[in-house]
């Protein structure tokens, strides 16, 4: 019924070429080089396929080059090690023979213990707040050309932002979002599948966070941004077909990165899942004729 979310699950499923080899394909989004989220997800579906019994908890991971949208991703896993209640896996993504990519991710036998959790943000709920895409087309006519099919395409999860934002022409603000987010139809109960989408839409929104006090956005070609590193903690089981809010705030900005971090909630504030990002944020500059040169060629 959504041909999107099937695509993608098929994608993070990855094929096996030996024990600890596998490889992955890649779809085109509109954005100029392999999504950095899909890397991840698939990074982390590599490493979940050499353990057994035991249940992600972190990761962290550096981007390394450019993924090639059009060249298969071969992920190499390194089984660092099997422990007693914890087991950590490391992942080179690999493309025309270099390095593109790599993650650290560990694994623990389930385990009860002492618990507490940060207060969710009280914000309004999902119901009634708009889909971000029809946000964007909306203003349409207000988009670079090549950035449109980025901010209109069908996309296997909808996003609704708790405040929109006009990536048209926007304002400086302070540096924190909310975003309610959920897989566009229910998928199957795989605690693996919901880790490996929670990690894929986590690279979604982020960044652009630490570009709000300064009145940017990537969608009217005026800055370059890149992500750099990536890490994301899973506290609990997560559902992402069920509505998450992604909350989002940047404390720092420096040295041309931005850093910003977040924070996964169902409706009913339980924080399932933590990230934090830096990533390149450079401002494009005008030529003498007053034309942008590409910002996804800079990079």
């Amino acid at each position: 019924m959504y041909p999107v979310l099937d695509d993608l699950i098929s994608l993070l499923h990855l094929e096996r070429i030996e024990d600890n080899i596998f490889r992955g394909d890649s779809r085109d989004i509109g954005s100029a080089q392999v999504f950095g989220g899909q890397v991840l997800g698939q990074a982390l579906s590599a490493a979940q396929h050499t353990v057994e019994d035991r249940v992600a908890h972190s990761l962290h991971s550096y981007f390394l080059r450019r993924g090639d949208m059009n060249a298969p991703i071969i992920y190499e896993v390194d089984r660092a090690r099997d422990g007693g209640s914890f087991s950590m896996r490391r992942v080179v993504a690999i493309q025309h023979g270099r390095p593109i990519f790599n993650l650290a991710a560990s694994f623990q036998v389930a385990e009860d213990g002492l618990e507490h959790q940060a207060e969710m943000p009280d914000v309004p709920g999902p119901d009634g707040l708009p889909n971000s895409v029809d946000v964007a087309k909306a203003l349409l006519d207000k988009i670079p050309m090549k950035m449109r099919r980025f901010m209109t395409a069908d996309r296997p999860f909808e996003f609704r932002p708790v405040r929109p934002m006009n990536f048209a022409d926007p304002e400086k603000l302070p540096p924190v979002r909310h975003v309610w987010v959920r897989t566009v139809s229910p998928i199957p109960d795989l605690n693996v599948l919901h880790q490996n989408l929670l990690a894929y839409v986590s690279d979604y929104e982020l960044l652009g966070t630490a570009t709000m006090p300064h009145g940017l956005s990537f969608a009217r070609g005026n800055v370059i941004m890149a992500s750099l590193d990536h890490a994301l903690w899973f506290h609990r089981p997560v559902r992402v077909d069920q509505w998450l809010l992604y909350d989002m705030d940047s404390p720092n900005m420096s040295g041309a990165r931005g850093y910003a971090r977040g924070q996964f909630f169902t409706e009913d504030g339980v924080l399932v899942a933590s990230t934090s990002q830096e990533g390149l944020v450079r401002v494009v500059e005008e030529d003498r004729s007053g034309n942008r040169s590409d910002p996804r060629l800079q990079v």
